[in-house]
């Protein structure tokens, strides 16, 4: 390899080309600024911005004039919707589709669910869960059978009525969970205890009609996601693989994503309807100081077998004795394409997206520069052939790599074209570069000279691997650094909305009552809005519960420590941490 890269140093020297390299960062951010003006008294929310059904048509122009109408125009701090929504579009991760709710997911955004699928997939399997496909379709005597679970579920449920013109006898309900849609196929599949565990895990998508607030990856009429649905004897069996999953979550976050989740346990008031708990993992968006739920593991318990039949023989009873059949314990637990959206909400910043390496589409494109109307057609093709030449030995290191020959537009075009895509590096190769048998580099993720550096060109296969484990862990500590920064102990009532106020997830002392939820929820809501009537699916207002976490603080005194709700006499139980949340 390191005779390969001496023949490309020997032949780049032969090169001797001269140019720019576009435009710097304090121009772009000048264009930022000056058409975000524009911008913003059209965008004032992902509702709106919606309805427009944004386009990124705009090419390049002379001298690169429209770079302000493709590039990131809205703030993160300034409008955090618009942002969110033109660094997804501008980024070439979604297109709007003409239902609203529902978009169209584009390579890039896929290649990062399927980064996902594969990794969890290994996880999973490992531990003998095994992936199957049932229909999307459910009937409603089915949905409807176990009452408890619908209710959490039935505004949301789209329906068939209609074939064509003829009007269904009975109208079919397209699935919005599959709970109902396997458990049937348990009774029948699961004859003894000897066919336990049953571990089946679905990829597939799902159908919850909310009319209200669409969020791309957050909150969506149609999800992407896996779902889980898995049958023990014991519940001690049940109850450990639901902490197992819950662990698998977090690491697709953490070592995926790099993002930093919290692992707890949903109050009753919040957990999975019909179940007996549900574990959580929780994020913490920084630009909007909200809370959001990242993937949650559910024990089901027996209600589910007890509806619909799922027994098996006791294997404790002796010969001779008589003992009633009995229910299986069972959990489900779920991953969306929500991991997407709030991975770019934490990375990102005013240029677009910021994609940790390990899901890249492209982890490292290369960028020719230097390259004028003087410039011959020998001296470019030359050039060319040498980048071509660093993307394979890049790509024999099995590194994602993409060059970028494109003629017509300018360096700075392109930097900040791939800057708006979130590629964790570049490479830029031109004459000083030749000169010193070196490229040079620029992080995504660190702004200005301070992201830029050198690599000789001999130590390419071995540096850039380096590089990005080296972008991806810096990623997820300046995340964690973050969130940690801002959970928050309160135990003074008065201390409390003033820290959601400063962004924080607030951790108070609290009872469990979920009469004392909401009451949290509606006083915290009411010193901050007043008495206007709130929308349970916008994002939140008030605190609500976002989990119990595993990791309890000190500072509980059984017995003396109150409930933070200033009107609850009740001793506190646990620490609970409160937050505005999507």
């Amino acid at each position: 390899m390191a005779d390969q890269s001496s023949d490309i140093t020997n032949g780049i020297e032969q090169v001797i080309l001269d140019g720019d390299k576009g435009s710097t960062d304090q121009q772009l951010k000048a264009e930022q600024k000056k058409a975000a003006k524009a911008e913003k008294a059209k965008q004032h929310g992902l509702g709106k911005a919606e309805a427009k059904k944004p386009t990124n048509k705009a090419g390049p122009k002379k001298g690169d004039a429209g770079k302000a109408l493709i590039s990131v125009t809205a703030t993160k701090e300034e409008d955090f919707p618009s942002w969110y929504q033109q660094t997804l579009t501008k980024g070439d991760m979604l297109d709007y589709y003409d239902v609203s709710g529902c978009y169209i997911l584009k390579p890039a955004a896929w290649h990062i669910w399927e980064t996902i699928q594969d990794w969890f997939n290994v996880k999973i399997k490992a531990t003998g869960v095994r992936n199957c496909a049932f229909p999307l379709f459910v009937s409603q005597d089915v949905l409807e059978k176990e009452k408890a679970h619908i209710e959490g579920f039935a505004a949301e449920v789209a329906w068939v009525t209609h074939a064509g013109k003829s009007q269904l006898e009975k109208k079919i309900a397209i699935r919005p969970t599959s709970e109902t849609v396997m458990y049937p196929y348990y009774a029948k599949w699961i004859r003894s205890h000897r066919d336990l565990p049953l571990q089946l895990n679905q990829w597939n998508s799902v159908v919850r009609w909310e009319f209200k607030h669409p969020m791309p990856f957050l909150r969506t009429r149609e999800f992407h996601w896996q779902e889980g649905h898995c049958a023990h004897l014991t519940k001690e069996g049940c109850a450990e693989e639901v902490m197992r999953i819950l662990g698998f979550y977090a690491g697709v976050y953490e070592e995926l994503l790099a993002v930093p989740v919290v692992q707890g346990r949903k109050t009753d008031k919040e957990r999975f309807a019909g179940g007996d708990y549900t574990t959580t993992v929780e994020g913490y968006i920084p630009a909007t100081g909200r809370g959001i739920q990242a993937g949650t593991s559910h024990l089901l318990g027996q209600n589910f077998a007890k509806m619909f039949g799922i027994v098996v023989e006791d294997p404790s009873v002796k010969e001779g004795e008589k003992k009633p059949p009995i229910h299986v314990w069972q959990n489900s637990w779920g991953l969306s394409t929500r991991t997407i959206g709030i991975m770019v909400m934490i990375h990102g910043d005013n240029r677009g997206l910021v994609m940790p390496p390990r899901v890249a589409e492209i982890q490292v494109v290369i960028v020719p520069v230097g390259i004028t109307a003087k410039t011959s057609q020998e001296e470019r093709e030359s050039l060319y052939s040498q980048v071509d030449a660093i993307a394979t030995i890049l790509k024999a290191v099995n590194i994602r790599v993409e060059t970028d020959k494109r003629e017509g537009y300018s360096p700075g075009f392109k930097f900040n074209e791939w800057e708006q895509k979130g590629v964790p590096l570049r490479l830029e190769l031109g004459p000083k570069d030749v000169a010193d048998h070196s490229v040079t580099t620029s992080r995504r993720d660190i702004e200005g000279n301070a992201g830029k550096g050198k690599i000789p060109i001999t130590e390419l296969n071995t540096e850039v691997p380096a590089f990005l484990e080296k972008i991806q862990a810096d990623m997820y500590s300046r995340a964690e650094q973050n969130f940690r920064s801002h959970r928050v102990q309160v135990t003074n009532w008065d201390d409390f909305v003033p820290a959601l106020n400063s962004k924080n997830l607030v951790l108070i002392p609290f009872c469990l009552a979920e009469e004392c939820e909401d009451e949290i929820k509606e006083l915290s809501t009411r010193k901050e809005v007043g008495d206007v009537p709130q929308d349970e699916k916008a994002p939140s207002m008030g605190a609500k519960s976002l989990c119990i976490p595993f990791e309890q603080p000190e500072g509980i005194v059984p017995g003396e420590t109150k409930c933070a709700n200033p009107n609850c006499k009740r001793l506190a139980e646990k620490w609970c941490m409160f937050g505005r949340s999507y």
